[in-house]
């Protein structure tokens, strides 16, 4: 049987019907584009492998348990997969993104860390805390978008590929993110001063 000529599909039905080869040229097939842009997020390649085992661990659950139902559609829905636990993967990590400021200047390198006092840390541990509380009001596609900017250091393209939308768009909801977490700091100031 030369599954080389099946179509993804095809591959996916023959897998559901109990025949193992379907997944495996599912793998053979598209292995290397997933693991590629799990590991231009993420960077390690150790973890970029375990980000791949686990997506494929839920690729075959959704395929045993029945609910798979993205016809013709087996790789986006494999990448969005994928895509989805690196985003995961850096909220657990709640690495700090860098913010900068209308003069261009980074929100967290203006906070003073030489001679910090006790209560100077406080507040800069409180704003590290509100601003990532701040990041998870975002809405969804503009939190994506930061959180792959500033956590992956992604290039604008690299999100427009992932999220398969133009880089204007990409750069359009980096602005509103921004403007937003920017509207958001500024209230926080005005509660503290009020």
């Amino acid at each position: 049987m030369n599954l080389q000529s099946y179509n993804d599909q095809d591959l996916v039905k023959l897998y559901v019907t109990g025949n193992e080869n379907g997944l495996q040229e599912l793998l053979r097939r598209h292995k290397s584009k997933i693991y590629t842009s799990i590991y231009l997020l993420v960077k390690d390649q150790y973890l970029a492998e375990d980000i791949f085992q686990d997506a494929f661990i839920k690729v075959i659950n959704t395929l045993r348990s029945g609910r798979y139902n993205e016809e013709g559609k087996f790789l986006p829905w494999v990448m969005r997969i994928a895509h989805n636990l690196v985003i995961d993967y850096f909220r657990k990590e709640k690495r700090t993104p860098i913010i900068t400021s209308s003069d261009g200047m980074d929100v967290f390198n203006t906070l003073q860390f030489y001679d910090e006092s006790a209560e100077d840390k406080m507040l800069r541990d409180q704003t590290h805390k509100d601003l990532k509380a701040m990041i998870q009001l975002l809405p969804d596609e503009q939190k994506e978008v930061l959180l792959m900017r500033h956590y992956a250091d992604l290039s604008f393209k690299e999100i427009a590929d992932l999220t398969d939308v133009s880089i204007n768009t990409a750069l359009g909801r980096m602005r509103y993110a921004l403007s937003n977490l920017r509207k958001m700091l500024k209230t926080k100031e005005m509660t503290y001063k009020g």
